[in-house]
């Protein structure tokens, strides 16, 4: 692919600051010592952890009917749709274009996709980018939002999101106090429709937060999961309403977690990132190549995550097609001597 100079230079800065991270991460992770960590169960629960806990346990509960209102028609409807919230939406649209800017598209496809993520029900794209930014800012860290390295395997995969408070303290902590006292005060969650509003406005998302179409998602988030569970039990019943939403989201939001979780534990290391992220392929099969998550870290900008020709990748796929028909533009690779420099074995084949 060749790049004008213009594109060059952008990648040169990117390349730049990628390695800029990787120092102050590794010096970071030096001092760094294991948390004291928050007991799940023995702290004060925020009135948006009561509600996360309750919207997670409701979709397992769901997906526990599966096997009584099964049919084909459901199934299919479920994998469509997984594919559709998953692959479009969180890889393609929150993940790789929306957190990272790995690519841009038109602005009626980018909200498209996006929109598709919402349904995903891991929260909105503005707390989801920032979430992740943080994630990369900080990865393996006391101020990761969710390093099994650092406070534990169930944490970094499933109880990080019952924690809002100390989310809030990672992410945005000159709002930690004002988001303590509209907690107790109930202030911030009058409005029962917003329930992703933890970090007030972290800086870390102004891109989007400049943006009507995701301040309006944000701020009528829940609304869309109500709508489409409606349409679907309108449409197919209770077997499209289980498989639909319930198996659905639980699958792809587990296939999420285990990327936060067992991508940071077990795997492969190709590259020298000074975290403890690795290439894991049963994850990158589940979420459509996402699990080579040290190629990852090592190049976060990058519109590919399996830099191999045998790595498993359908989202770099999905972006090389957008881009040879002229939706994709500005694709973002790393470099050969980027590779290089970053490579745990110094030759690259």
């Amino acid at each position: 692919m060749s790049l004008s100079p213009q594109m060059e230079a952008t990648r040169k800065e990117l390349e730049d600051k990628n390695n800029d991270h990787k120092a102050m991460t590794v010096e970071g992770k030096a001092r760094v010592r294991p948390r004291r960590r928050r007991p799940l169960f023995r702290r004060k629960w925020t009135l948006l952890d009561r509600r996360s806990f309750g919207g997670v346990m409701a979709m397992h509960l769901l997906s526990l009917l599966a096997p009584f209102y099964f049919t084909w028609p459901a199934f299919w409807l479920a994998v469509v749709l997984y594919i559709l919230t998953g692959l479009f939406g969180v890889t393609l649209s929150y993940h790789r274009q929306l957190s990272h800017k790995s690519f841009k598209l038109p602005k009626w496809l980018e909200y498209t996709f996006a929109y598709m993520g919402v349904h995903a029900l891991q929260g909105d794209p503005i707390d989801w980018a920032s979430t992740h930014r943080i994630h990369h800012q900080f990865v393996d860290t006391e101020r990761d939002p969710h390093s099994p390295s650092v406070e534990g395997f169930f944490f970094g995969h499933i109880a990080w999101i019952f924690d809002s408070y100390g989310l809030t303290e990672k992410v945005n902590p000159k709002y930690v106090e004002s988001f303590k006292e509209r907690d107790e005060k109930r202030k911030t969650f009058s409005n029962i429709f917003v329930g992703y509003l933890k970090y007030g406005r972290p800086k870390n998302v102004e891109d989007l937060q400049k943006q009507a179409f995701y301040r309006f998602i944000r701020s009528t988030y829940i609304l869309h999961h109500f709508g489409l569970a409606i349409i679907l039990y309108v449409v197919g019943g209770l077997p499209f309403l289980v498989w639909g939403m319930g198996v659905r989201i639980v699958c792809f939001q587990h296939v999420t977690f285990f990327l936060n979780s067992a991508g940071h534990l077990w795997g492969s290391q190709q590259w020298n990132t000074g975290d403890q992220s690795r290439n894991n392929w049963m994850v990158a099969l589940f979420m459509f190549g996402e699990g080579w998550h040290n190629n990852h870290h090592a190049f976060e900008y990058s519109a590919r995550h399996g830099l191999e020709w045998w790595q498993f990748d359908v989202t770099w796929w999905i972006i090389l097609f957008l881009e040879a028909i002229g939706l994709a533009t500005d694709v973002k690779l790393p470099s050969r001597n980027h590779m290089q420099k970053l490579a745990i074995q110094p030759k690259i084949e």
